[in-house]
């Protein structure tokens, strides 16, 4: 399996934090791939062989969707070649751009047929389908995100977007309390207003990203001992880090190392 990760287009880059391309060219293989909490939904294409099937939920999904907060592990299971393409969407993009409540689809998905009419569908996925060159798909995607924010009812909630983006560059470490007054919000106002727009309050979502962010350490080896990990990403102490590790991916930290 090969993996890029993309910046996208500046025209996209408010609402598009990124772009991950998975590729495998293997014909007889059976691939499993983890997804864990990362505070982001996003729009995923699938061109396979056999399908794509989302474990636990046993679903398998159509070749392009929405997806909301994966709050609890999931696996994608796949047997024989397939090309992914993932926009992971900033968290309140699913209300703005899509007009989507986004609590109803946290650990859920959303087919983009119950939002355009059949004959834009069809002309979608076959345009998806017959383009050779993954820039050429990631370009059509673009441009359908494009076509759904210039019809958008309503525009951004930009003192939540801020508030969002701070959680995220301070790895949720910084209280909540703080970051609701910088927003010049008082605390009952900022969590209703951020629950309303991303489907996750503040504290859930600054949980998510710091356990990314200690998760992304691990993985890296970019640590000497365990605490380090604990410590350098805000955790009270070693046993609160392991119980939220495991309640994200199902494992303890020492066995997902393995």
């Amino acid at each position: 399996m090969s993996f890029r990760s993309i910046v996208p287009n500046k025209s996209i880059s408010l609402f598009v934090k990124n772009i991950w391309v998975f590729e495998n060219e293997v014909k007889n293989s059976k691939t499993n791939l983890p997804f864990f909490a990362d505070g982001y939904p996003g729009l995923m294409f699938q061109q396979t062989d056999n399908g794509l099937m989302v474990r636990p939920h046993d679903k398998t999904m159509p070749e392009i969707f929405l997806y909301g907060q994966t709050i609890k592990p999931i696996e994608l299971e796949i047997s024989g070649a397939y090309l992914l393409i993932v926009f992971q969407l900033y968290p309140f993009v699913l209300r703005a751009l899509f007009n989507l409540v986004p609590q109803n689809i946290n650990d859920n998905c959303y087919y983009l047929d119950e939002l355009m009419a059949n004959a834009d569908m069809i002309s979608l996925v076959t345009k998806l389908r017959t383009s050779d060159v993954v820039e050429d798909k990631i370009e059509i995607i673009s441009n359908l995100l494009l076509s759904f924010l210039e019809r958008k009812k309503k525009g951004f909630d930009y003192q939540i977007r801020e508030a969002v983006l701070r959680i995220i560059y301070t790895n949720g470490q910084e209280s909540i309390r703080a970051i609701a007054e910088k927003s010049n919000l008082n605390i009952r106002t900022f969590e209703r207003r951020f629950l309303h727009e991303t489907g996750l309050s503040p504290k859930q979502f600054a949980k998510i990203i710091q356990f990314q962010a200690s998760m992304e350490q691990l993985t890296l080896k970019d640590y000497t001992k365990l605490t380090d990990i604990v410590y350098q990403n805000g955790f009270a102490d070693q046993s609160h880090f392991i119980r939220v590790f495991k309640a994200f991916t199902g494992k303890t930290p020492k066995r997902f190392k393995k």
